[in-house]
């Protein structure tokens, strides 16, 4: 039986990941075609088809889905040795999943920080809500990501925790007044969303949801519109916004959590994540 190519693994690993051969062939820097031919060279040396065609693109097979953990384990091992060799630092590639909220507080300096200390390091940012880097988590489209979790959660899976804010483009708007406050939230799976309702209801009063936006940048807008109130986490609130405490419910805090793809993440994945989660416990 002929060996396994590394280059022929990197390649496959970076197809599943992106979800089409054209994504992938400028992830890795080569052409769609060297890569579309190394996927056959390597369907043939393990004798299984590991992609199929579908709407959007190509997704791994169940074989596909089978190799994909045992080619991320012989690529993480072969990574790992060659550093420990070469002696040069931490090298590789990274795909890190994180909220929106999150990565406009934390990350612009944390980033600027890491990158100063491992450039050999790249690292590709997927930017969604927790309750849509979760799938990505479980196919291992993404390496590790930056989770929210109810306060409820285990205490030892927290990084920190914070608070959740009503928000709006005064400190006493006059939509409080409104018969129902009308509000600005992300999708119905969310925290936000979820923690806000049912503070509300809690609370016995009266709310629409006049606007909705997956994204954080929509729904400051939002709220800087005077259209409508919102919630956000604490440390993501610009200073042309204000945090709104009277006649509304508290908010409880949220987790903050990593959680990786795999058990066994190579060293670029565990450098990069225990630095966010050493600098997110001190800030």
């Amino acid at each position: 039986m002929p060996d396994l190519d590394i280059a022929l693994l990197r390649s496959f690993i970076a197809v599943s990941r992106a979800g089409s051969i054209r994504s992938a062939a400028v992830r890795i820097g080569r052409t769609q075609s060297a890569v579309s031919l190394q996927i056959k060279r390597l369907e043939a040396i393990v004798g299984e088809q590991l992609f199929h065609r579908t709407g959007s693109g190509i997704a791994p097979t169940a074989a596909g889905e089978r190799f994909f953990s045992g080619a991320e384990r012989i690529l993480a091992a072969h990574d790992d040795t060659l550093e420990e060799i070469r002696s040069e630092g931490v090298r590789g590639s990274i795909v890190f999943g994180c909220p929106e909220d999150y990565l406009t507080a934390f990350f612009p300096d944390l980033l600027g920080r890491y990158g100063a200390a491992h450039p050999g390091v790249e690292i590709e940012f997927i930017c969604l809500p927790t309750v849509e880097l979760q799938p990505l988590l479980q196919r291992r489209r993404i390496d590790l990501a930056l989770v929210s979790l109810p306060n409820s959660a285990q205490s030892e899976d927290i990084i920190r925790y914070e608070p959740l804010v009503w928000i709006a483009s005064a400190r006493v708007p006059a939509l409080l007044h409104d018969p129902a406050l009308p509000l600005a939230l992300s999708a119905p799976a969310t925290l936000d969303h979820q923690e806000a309702r049912r503070a509300l209801d809690a609370a016995g009063m009266s709310y629409r949801i006049a606007h909705a936006s997956n994204g954080l940048a929509g729904l400051l807008a939002i709220a800087r519109s005077g259209l409508a109130i919102s919630v956000a986490t604490r440390a993501a609130v610009p200073d042309d916004l204000a945090i709104v405490t009277e006649s509304l419910p508290p908010l409880p805090d949220i987790g903050v959590s990593l959680a990786y793809a795999s058990a066994r993440p190579s060293r670029a994945i565990r450098s990069f994540g225990a630095f966010v989660s050493s600098s997110l416990k001190s800030a």
